[in-house]
C-alpha cells in the first residue's frame, strides 16, 4: 500500500501530467506539489475534494489515506512502537460508542 504522497504522484504519473499542470488542476502550486511528493510538506486537507474530483475518487477514500499517512509519521516521529494502531482502533471504538449513547437520550 502505498503512502498518501506516494498515492498522489502515481495519480499524477496516471494523467501523464507534470507537477505544475497537476497543481494547477487542483489548486496547488507546483514547488508544493514537489514538496509533498517528496514529504517535506503536507497536502492542504481544504483541496482533497478537488483532488478526489480530478481523479475520479471517493473523498472518504482519500481523507482516509490522508489521515493514515499523519498517524503514521507521528508514530514514527515519537518512536512508538506499532501497538499503538491497536490501541488507537480501540480508542476510537470507545469514543464512537460514548458519542452513539449520549445521541440516543431523550431528555422530555
Amino acid at each position: 500500500m502505498a503512502t498518501f504522497r506516494e498515492f498522489l504522484k502515481e495519480e499524477r504519473k496516471k494523467k501523464e501530467m507534470n507537477q505544475s499542470d497537476f497543481g494547477q488542476v487542483i489548486g496547488i502550486v507546483m514547488t508544493d506539489i514537489s514538496k509533498i511528493e517528496n514529504g517535506r510538506k503536507k497536502f492542504p486537507f481544504n483541496n482533497l475534494q478537488m483532488l478526489a474530483d480530478f481523479i475520479d475518487r471517493d473523498v472518504e477514500e482519500l481523507k482516509t489515506l490522508f489521515v493514515a499517512e499523519i498517524l503514521v509519521n507521528e508514530v514514527h516521529k515519537y518512536k512508538c512502537s506499532d501497538k499503538v494502531f491497536a490501541i488507537a482502533e480501540e480508542q476510537s471504538m470507545c469514543v464512537k460508542s460514548k458519542n452513539v449513547k449520549q445521541g440516543k437520550l431523550d431528555l422530555k
